[in-house]
């Protein structure tokens, strides 16, 4: 996203304003849509400017109101400045960890962590250690020795959190991480009461589904790191599954920490005790993919008398086939086509058939691209067979060549059928000699194009349209997008503490930074600026704190600590999310 200047000229008047800009691929290539209309902002400079002694009010989401009746500011204190002397000490960053400080806050966290962490002897309080590992996992991911070492030192953290630079190393920051961790389910009520007072979020639907990160190293020392299914796709390390909560608007509700080779469906049943127990399961909605789908698992669903809206496998299309060949759709997006159906007459269930044209093109293009390469290798293998290829002679190893084939390209299997024989020949050394037909199965491939692109969504709900019940189960993307932050823009991944208590206080510090993450997201989309966090971040990067030294001609030294003042594009952003910076210099003593 960018901003853009706009100028025009109307009866001999100039008209100037910004609008927000993105880019986006279109079928003539890209092309710049508007997202928001952001006015000429008049003013604007001295919206954003405000004292350090307001920052309190301004990272609690307060506006500063001024006092009416305060009496007339002191005059001012003169003295002469050799600005040949002049100079700037402690450049620190500060826009990033300002925005995160406002975003800590605004969650209540401060006041959550200062209720739950009992004060006892140590120098830093563990709530605001907890304060600095979700800044930082927020900011800049690293390590507890990088945060220590470099980073927190780098920052403007020691002037707002008050926290010298010294009293911040890697065994506290470790400390800090077991102290943490029993607050887990505590955190999860409190959100609960924060995303409905700042967002209205009722709770009626949750979205449910489950990733996995990897450890490096063999992570001897936990007991749930084992060899499982990767989403990384790194299959030669041990893993850990991480089931999540989510909301309809995506803010992280809750999550659990399963083994590495737990399959999906399994952690159904657990994940929902764990939310009846923790929130009740009066009017509950679960949305979930077809991974999560059992008879078992619906069954229990029902029992509780909670409502649910699945994916189903895609065999499940078959018995809609007459369904797929109706003209009978209904458009609900660009591209997509949904329509209800009746389920089999033994179930009191409502499925709606879904497809997408960019789906369709998609697994189209995919399949062509398998046929080619696996018929190819099939006419290879049929070669050196024919031709009597020494390595190829025994019929077993033939079919183990197949089978390897089939697997490499298993959207194109069923649609050759390969017979392999062995008949009797006196002239060759063996004895025998294999022959191999390749046929196609028209029958199959004409399925396959049939049901390129639908899928099948299965629910109990009664009453709800075709197009509100595919919206829903479309929301599930806002778990993949809340697995995609944590694990790109957050480090979630991979885990490089090797104990059961670390790693878990390590997928904690990451889930509270992706609380924070999508709140910001929502933030940022109330006020019209799209939802994209990490160009936002980039923007305040470029706000620094700084120190301005002046020697005077009496022969102290002034101090003034100040902010670097925003540029224009930035100070607009600011001023929509109502986050001014204290720009009003604040005098150090030396």
């Amino acid at each position: 996203m960018f901003l853009k200047p706009h100028r025009r000229v109307k009866n001999d008047v100039v008209y100037e304003y910004w609008t927000l800009e993105e880019s986006v691929r279109t079928a003539l290539g890209p092309r710049h849509r508007t997202v928001a209309t952001l006015g000429k902002l008049p003013g604007l400079e001295e919206k954003t400017r405000v004292g350090w002694e307001h920052i309190g009010e301004i990272l609690d989401g307060r506006s500063h109101q001024l006092d009416l009746l305060r009496q007339e500011p002191a005059p001012p204190a003169w003295a002469r400045v050799d600005t040949s002397r002049m100079r700037v000490e402690r450049l620190r960053k500060f826009g990033e960890v300002y925005l995160g400080l406002a975003l800590w806050r605004r969650l209540k966290l401060d006041a959550f962590f200062t209720a739950a962490m009992e004060s006892g002897r140590e120098e830093v309080p563990w709530n605001t250690m907890a304060c600095i590992l979700a800044l930082a996992r927020f900011c800049a991911p690293s390590s507890e020795l990088q945060i220590a070492q470099f980073w927190y030192g780098k920052t403007a953290l020691d002037n707002l959190l008050h926290v010298p630079v010294d009293k911040v190393n890697e065994d506290r920051l470790y400390r800090a991480l077991d102290v943490l961790l029993p607050h887990k389910d505590g955190l999860f009520r409190h959100f609960q009461q924060v995303y409905g007072e700042l967002f209205g979020t009722t709770f009626d639907i949750l979205l449910y589904d489950v990733t996995s990160t990897y450890f490096e190293g063999q992570a001897k020392g936990n007991a749930q790191a084992k060899h499982g299914y990767s989403r990384d796709k790194r299959f030669d390390c041990v893993q850990v599954c991480i089931a999540l909560v989510v909301t309809p608007e995506g803010l992280p509700l809750a999550y659990e920490v399963f083994d590495g080779n737990r399959t999906d469906v399994t952690t159904v049943e657990e994940i929902v005790e764990v939310m009846r127990d923790k929130y009740g399961h009066e009017r509950r909605t679960w949305v979930m993919d077809r991974g999560m789908v059992s008879e078992d698992n619906l069954d229990m669903l029902r029992e509780q008398k909670a409502s649910y809206i699945v994916g189903t496998p895609k065999s499940e299309l078959k018995a809609f086939e007459r369904e797929l060949l109706d003209k009978e759709w209904e458009l609900v997006a660009p591209g997509v086509e949904v329509k209800l159906c009746a389920g089999p007459e033994d179930r009191t269930e409502t499925f709606v058939l879904c497809r997408s044209q960019g789906r369709i093109q998609k697994e189209h293009a995919i399949r062509d691209k398998q046929v080619k390469r696996l018929e190819n290798e099939l006419n290879e293998l049929k070669a050196r067979i024919d031709a009597g290829t020494r390595t190829l002679r025994d019929r077993s190893t033939a079919e183990r060549r197949v089978g390897r084939l089939f697997q490499k390209y298993s959207r194109a299997a069923r649609l050759f059928a390969v017979r392999i024989a062995e008949h009797n020949d006196p002239g060759h050394k063996s004895g025998k000699r294999l022959a191999i037909t390749i046929d196609k199965n028209e029958e199959y491939r004409e399925w396959t194009e049939l049901a390129d692109g639908c899928y099948l969504l299965r629910t109990n709900l009664r009453g709800w349209k075709a197009k509100d019940l595919w919206k829903t189960y479309i929301g599930l993307t806002q778990v993949e997008d809340a697995f995609r932050a944590s694990k790109y823009d957050l480090g979630l991944r991979p885990l490089f503490h090797h104990t059961a208590q670390r790693a878990k206080a390590h997928i904690l510090v990451c889930f509270l930074a992706l609380v924070m993450w999508r709140t910001l997201q929502q933030w940022m989309d109330s006020s019209g600026l799209g939802t994209a966090p990490r160009k936002l971040l980039e923007h305040m990067a470029e706000v620094r704190s700084l120190d301005v030294i002046l020697p005077t001609d009496a022969g102290p030294e002034i101090r003034l600590r100040t902010v670097s003042r925003p540029d224009q594009p930035l100070a607009i952003l600011l001023d929509k999310l109502e986050l001014p910076l204290p720009n009003k210099p604040k005098s150090i003593k030396m």
